[in-house]
């Protein structure tokens, strides 16, 4: 079972002089850890009641945020969780994510979803169109992703974006190209289009633990259907633990051990106490050799 650290949150001691070095010692603290993928979320207002108090509580644009730690890291893995498609044109997002790949030596993600806080979108005057839109979206995303990662220029007409003669200069160094992970537990759109376009899908612990199950089903069953090795697609899940709060080490391996016999390879956690250091050094030397056996 591989570990992943997702950084929900920027608000740290000393303010925002504060968060360019306090992001450095964590990711260097993460990559020496052996943590295998970190992440950060696609937001410009922070997720009210969850990591911090307000929605007016520092966000850092993610893109930029991964390309700082690319430069302060040599293996982990970077990916945005996820991105969400209502925010960048489309082609400009694959040259932002083929960039990051570059920079950082092959070790991008691209992960997209249909994105949810219309709240955000609406604040900060960007366009949210209905659900089913959104979702036309997302597969248009995927459908250009996996045609410009085929080869080196490409003519993509959709019914909501287009790209007449997009290059693929410099390609991506990770092969056969950035992983694709979707986010979502949708059974009927979004499982299937992992199915059909993804390397990963990401399902988060909150929708509880029958519903992470049947959406694992749900995507073996598309899988069968499109004629796809379920084995292929990597299995990953997004879980909050607060080692200064109610979690412990012992809680932590449970919930990791749930996961693997769910069928879950990769687990992300969210730390809002990450800022503290201590929590890393914990995963590394209590967690983590033991989910390398799961």
């Amino acid at each position: 079972m591989h570990i992943g650290l997702q950084i929900p949150s920027f608000k740290y001691p000393g303010g925002t002089a504060a968060i360019r070095p306090k992001l450095k010692e964590i990711v260097t603290t993460a990559e020496a850890s052996d943590f295998y993928s970190l992440w950060v979320m696609d937001h410009y207002y922070q997720i009210k009641g969850s990591f911090g108090e307000a929605y007016t509580d520092p966000m850092l644009e993610s893109y930029t945020t991964l390309g700082y730690f690319a430069g302060l890291t040599e293996k982990v893995y970077l990916g945005v969780l996820v991105t969400g498609v209502i925010y960048r044109y489309p082609s400009v997002l694959m040259k932002m994510v083929n960039t990051l790949d570059i920079l950082s030596g092959g070790r991008a993600y691209l992960g997209i979803g249909a994105a949810w806080y219309e709240e955000e979108a609406k604040g900060f005057g960007i366009p949210y169109p209905s659900t089913a839109v959104r979702f036309e979206q997302l597969e248009e995303n995927l459908k250009l992703a996996k045609a410009l990662w085929a080869g080196d220029e490409i003519a993509f007409e959709g019914v909501h974006f287009s790209a007449p003669a997009m290059t693929n200069n410099p390609r991506p160094l990770a092969t056969p190209h950035p992983r694709i992970m979707v986010g979502g537990t949708g059974p009927n759109k979004t499982l299937r289009m992992v199915a059909q376009y993804a390397d990963a899908c990401n399902i988060g612990d909150w929708v509880g633990k029958e519903n992470m199950q049947s959406a694992i089903d749900n995507l073996k069953r598309h899988c069968e259907a499109l004629g796809r090795d379920y084995d292929t697609v990597e299995k990953t899940s997004l879980s909050t633990v607060n080692l200064s709060g109610d979690d412990t080490v012992a809680s932590t391996i449970t919930r990791i051990k749930e996961l693997a016999a769910m069928g879950f390879t990769h687990a992300i956690f969210n730390m809002p106490d990450v800022y503290k250091i201590t929590p890393l050094e914990t995963f590394a030397k209590e967690i983590i050799p033991v989910a390398d056996h799961l």
